[in-house]
């Protein structure tokens, strides 16, 4: 058994998941935390994500790639990316709350999915992509 999860975290894809899942329980639990604790969601999904992000970031890039891409490059676009993933998750929340009179769990759910969709797939193809092998 520990032989198969040593292999497992050879793999890029499931070292990026694991990265990802992590970070998406500690969005969703601060996320959940917070606006239970009286914030308003907005403000508890954007202070949320600055949390995730900044471990998130570390571990994508130095634990799942290797530190291979220079911060220079890397970094910036991951700050671009999570600063909108960031306040759509904001926005997601408020309508979520607002408008669908979702409970502060089934938004925190909600706003986590979405956010953890587009994060994986604008990384992969755009922040950590490998562009040694264009051209």
């Amino acid at each position: 058994m520990k032989a198969m999860l040593q292999a497992a975290l050879r793999l890029r894809a499931v070292r990026f998941l694991t990265v990802g899942v992590g970070s998406a329980l500690l969005f969703f639990v601060l996320t959940y935390a917070l606006t239970s604790l009286g914030m308003p969601p907005f403000a508890g999904a954007v202070l949320a994500y600055a949390v995730a992000f900044v471990t998130a970031y570390s571990a994508q890039r130095n634990w799942t790639f290797g530190g291979a891409h220079a911060h220079g490059r890397a970094l910036p676009r991951y700050f671009i990316l999570q600063a909108g993933c960031a306040l759509g998750s904001g926005v997601l929340a408020h309508i979520a709350t607002e408008k669908f009179q979702m409970s502060p769990l089934v938004m925190s759910a909600v706003t986590t999915v979405a956010a953890c969709v587009v994060s994986y797939f604008l990384s992969s193809l755009w922040v950590f992509a490998d562009h040694s092998r264009a051209g």
